[in-house]
Order: structure tokens, then C-alpha cells, then sequence
């Protein structure tokens, strides 16, 4: 298999869906590449197509905070949107976008290999969470093949409904919890032990 990074360059040359026609940059993700958590959001918006990073908007902004709320950092994770281009006027991803797209995303988690993927957003959790309610589950965890899958709302609900905010953080605070009760549960786990005391900063 390829590196991430070559697995970036050779998404910058997709042209599997019409997107590739209107975007200015692909924006494959970022972060660290043995990430223990990786954070998968909806699509780039306005701000990452210019600049080819996710994130980098009012919502990464407060993604920001969500993460120096848990001791963390964007180069603590890695971030990554289920789609790699942006729609048009921001509009939804449509489900041909979406399957064309899959392939790039699911070599991603294959190369970082995550301990907790949190998903952000509700295209992010139909992923996991197969037709469920984001307002019903999110803050709650799953586990499949050795990945903590954990629902959360997409930090832009808080922008536009503020009442969120404080929702999105309270489950945000969870996080470190849960990570911390999977590796007692596995006390044989030497895969990157370096990343087990992430949160003891």
C-alpha cells in the first residue's frame, strides 16, 4: 500500500464525480499520521477549498477549542471530511460524490489505523452508525474491529444554533474517558505506546 502522502498527491489528480470540475484545491486532510484519533468531517467549505486544509473556517476555529479542551491539538489528530472537494455553494454531498470518494477515506483510516474515529457531522455518522439520529446518539460510542466509533455533532451546528455549543463540548470532555477505559481493557496493546499518555500533558 502507499504512503499517506502519496495517497494525498493521488487524490489532488481525482476525477471520479463532477466536483473535480468546480473545486479549486482537493483536500485530502491532516495531522498526525499515527494519529490514536481521527476526526472525519462532511465536506470542505469556502475557506479549505482555497487553502486545500479542512478546518480552516469559523468551525475549524472552534474545532480548535473543542480539541484544547481535552489537553489536544490539530497535530495531536488526524482530520479528514468524507468528501474530498467542495459543493458548490456548500450544498450537500450527494450520495455519487459520497461512494466516489470512499475509497480515499477508507485507505485513510487503513493507513492511520485510529484507535477512536469521531465522527463529525451527520454524513460522518451515517458512515458508522447506520440510520440513526444524530440527535439521539450523538456523545455515545461504539466499538467494531478494535475502532471506537464516537458520534458528535458537527462543530458548524453551534455556529448557526448556539445552544449546541455547550452540547458539542460536553461531548467533546468524553473523549478522553473512553480512550482511557479501552487501553485498560486491552493492557496488552504495544501499538504506538507513545500515543497512550496523549492526554497527560
Amino acid at each position: 500500500m502507499v504512503g499517506l502522502t502519496q495517497l494525498c498527491q493521488q487524490m489532488a489528480l481525482c476525477q471520479d464525480c463532477a466536483l473535480a470540475k468546480t473545486r479549486n484545491m482537493v483536500v485530502p486532510g491532516e495531522g498526525l499520521v499515527s494519529a490514536e484519533i481521527m476526526l472525519i468531517g462532511e465536506a470542505p467549505g469556502f475557506n479549505e477549498d482555497k487553502q486545500g486544509r479542512p478546518f480552516v473556517g469559523q468551525a475549524g476555529k472552534f474545532l480548535g477549542e473543542l480539541l484544547s479542551s481535552i489537553g489536544l491539538t490539530r497535530q495531536d489528530v488526524y482530520i479528514a471530511n468524507v468528501i474530498k472537494c467542495r459543493p458548490p455553494n456548500n450544498r450537500d454531498p450527494l450520495p455519487p460524490e459520497i461512494s466516489a470518494c470512499e475509497k480515499w477515506l477508507d485507505s485513510q483510516v487503513e493507513l492511520i489505523a485510529p484507535k477512536m474515529i469521531v465522527t463529525l457531522g451527520r454524513y460522518s455518522m451515517a458512515r458508522y452508525f447506520d440510520g440513526q439520529s444524530i440527535g439521539k446518539i450523538h456523545g455515545t460510542v461504539k466499538e467494531d474491529n478494535d475502532i471506537l466509533y464516537f458520534a458528535m455533532y458537527h462543530p458548524a451546528a453551534a455556529l448557526h444554533q448556539p445552544r449546541l455549543k455547550q452540547v458539542i463540548l460536553d461531548d467533546m470532555r468524553k473523549i478522553p474517558g473512553i480512550l482511557a477505559k479501552h487501553v485498560v481493557a486491552k493492557p496488552d496493546e504495544t501499538e504506538r505506546p507513545e500515543q497512550l499518555s496523549m492526554f497527560k500533558k
